[in-house]
C-alpha cells in the first residue's frame, strides 16, 4: 500500500476535520494544531510536537527570532486527542480564519507534519 502524502476534506458542520484512516495511527498520540509561517496551518501528531518542536522552541530568552517563533506557533495552538471511533478532530474558528479555510481543505504531507490550505475554489 503506498503512503498517502496528500488528501482532501470538506470539515462537518462542527468545524471538525476526518483524518483518513489510513493515518490514523500516525496521530494516536493526540494531535497538535497550530499557525503555520505563511497562510495555512500545521498539522503535527503530537509525538513529534513533543519530540521535535518543542526542543526546536527552546533559546535564549533574549533571541528575538526565538521569540518571534514561538509567538506565531504557539498563538492560537490547540492539542487534542484524536475522536477514535471516527478519526475527527476539531479546528478552532480562528485558525480556520487565519488560514482562510471555510469547508474544504487540502492536507499535504511536509516531512513529520501536514499543511493545511483552504482548497482552491474552481472557476
Amino acid at each position: 500500500m503506498a503512503a498517502i502524502d496528500y488528501f482532501e476534506r470538506k470539515l462537518d458542520d462542527k468545524k471538525r476535520l476526518t483524518i483518513p484512516s489510513e493515518l490514523r495511527a500516525e496521530f494516536a498520540s493526540g494531535v497538535v494544531v497550530t499557525r503555520g509561517f505563511k497562510k495555512y496551518l500545521h498539522l503535527y501528531p503530537k509525538k513529534i510536537w513533543e519530540e521535535e518542536v518543542e526542543p526546536a522552541l527552546k533559546g535564549s530568552i533574549l533571541d528575538e527570532a526565538t521569540a518571534d517563533i514561538n509567538v506565531q506557533f504557539r498563538m492560537g495552538k490547540i492539542e487534542s486527542p484524536l475522536d477514535a471511533k471516527q478519526g475527527r478532530v476539531l479546528l478552532e474558528q480562528h485558525l480556520l480564519d487565519y488560514a482562510g479555510i471555510e469547508r474544504d481543505l487540502v492536507a499535504v504531507k511536509a516531512g513529520q507534519y501536514w499543511r493545511l490550505t483552504a482548497k482552491a475554489k474552481s472557476s
